[in-house]
């Protein structure tokens, strides 16, 4: 698969939104789907596809581009729900309100405390006067005082080490520059500010909200600022928002809450690995860069006691999963803080998370593989299948699944 464009008001970071997955039989048809039976709200499904489960191919799906959600609801909970039992193998229909009765006393809801910052960058080569756009991805070392980041961007022609970028602001007026001094991992850039301004206030003055290329383009509207990013987030650091969290409310968690479901936090910076789409043949060779995370103490003790007492720990969203399984890498969870490169694929045993809750993810991903690895792929390509079948909303914007 050819690796799509990345960032930009045109670009879009986890490939072509009509037609990054394959165009071949629709998902839920064809080898090893025998029949769906319907009662009520619950869809019964038989007889999983068996895919090999380390081909790439086995985690794409033809997904419609009339379903990528352009707008956030304007109620954040009003979105609807997909509910998998891995137990029964039944699909459910419920919606994001429902969630207080679909968890029980004594379960655990983590969510990803993490803040998107205005990372989207636009300007133009100081040299040429070519249009520039670019991605903040992160801080990094640069082995002196001097402040580096890693970045994606595009342009035309072929920037060389040494270039100046022109940064502008908001009302299109040059407001900072960047030098590129190096190239670092999966195509990035390393760049350094030429300004002693600190990063956060930098990136308020030059920055946009990142919205992902396929929801409207990249081009974000005021509103977006305050959608694009969860109730909960507190620790800036993000290039795009956790999205499963996106559908909470303080209603919502406070109504969790009331039906005695704990929560806890954890921190994952979500950077170049959200946006990459498998680039290999056979997913072990799919190379995983580096993403940092933080599960607290508090945190991991509180995933200890929910086990001991034989509750659930229901992750949102794939970056608290990522989170707490590299926390549980020994076994048993412990507080962790530091970089992740975990790649939850087929045959990864499950430490920490009991149940997931998350949104409608882009064919041909690493996402499209955690699930799968969670939940067993042919009923991931049954729900699938009958989100489509019942219009429900993909991506960031869109609606969710719970899988328990």
């Amino acid at each position: 698969m050819e690796t799509p464009a990345t960032v930009g008001a045109r670009l879009d970071p986890l490939g072509q939104a009509a037609g990054a997955g394959r165009l071949g039989r629709p998902v839920g048809q064809g080898r090893g789907v025998e029949k769906t039976q319907r009662c009520g709200t619950i869809i019964f499904m038989s007889d999983h596809p068996e895919d090999d489960p380390e081909a790439a191919g086995t985690y794409d799906y033809p997904l419609p581009a009339d379903l990528i959600a352009q707008e956030p609801l304007a109620d954040r909970a009003a979105a609807r729900l997909l509910v998998v039992n891995r137990t029964t193998g039944s699909l459910r229909h419920a919606g994001i309100r429902d969630l207080p009765g679909l968890l029980a006393p004594g379960d655990l809801l983590v969510v990803n405390n993490t803040q998107v910052v205005p990372a989207r960058l636009v300007g133009h080569r100081a040299e040429t006067g070519g249009r520039w756009e670019g991605l903040f991805l992160a801080e990094v070392d640069s082995g002196s005082d001097r402040r580096r980041w890693s970045i994606l961007a595009k342009t035309r022609g072929r920037p060389v080490v040494g270039e100046r970028i022109v940064l502008t602001d908001h009302q299109g007026v040059a407001a900072a520059e960047l030098q590129l001094v190096g190239r670092g991992e999966g195509g990035t850039w390393l760049v350094e500010p030429v300004t002693a301004e600190p990063t956060p206030a930098l990136l308020g003055r030059v920055g946009r909200v990142p919205l992902p290329g396929y929801i409207r383009g990249g081009e974000a509207r005021g509103e977006d600022v305050a959608r694009y990013q969860t109730v909960f987030a507190e620790e800036p650091g993000s290039a795009a928002a956790p999205t499963a969290g996106l559908h909470f409310t303080p209603e919502v968690l406070a109504a969790v809450a009331a039906a005695g479901v704990e929560q806890a936090c954890v921190t994952l910076h979500v950077g170049l690995d959200t946006f990459r789409p498998l680039s290999t043949a056979r997913i072990a060779e799919h190379p995983m860069h580096s993403e940092w995370c933080e599960v607290p103490e508090e945190t991991a003790a509180a995933v200890r006691a929910t086990r001991r007492r034989g509750g659930r720990v229901v992750a949102v969203g794939t970056t608290a999963v990522r989170s707490l399984e590299t926390a549980a890498q020994g076994g048993t969870i412990k507080a962790y803080a530091g970089s992740t490169r975990l790649f939850i694929r087929p045959g990864f045993s499950f430490h920490a998370v009991d149940c997931l809750l998350t949104n409608f993810h882009m064919p041909r991903t690493t996402l499209m593989v955690l699930v799968s690895s969670l939940a067993g792929r042919g009923l991931i390509q049954q729900a699938y299948a009958e989100a489509i079948a019942s219009r429900y909303r993909f991506l960031s914007y869109g609606d969710a699944m719970l899988i328990v």
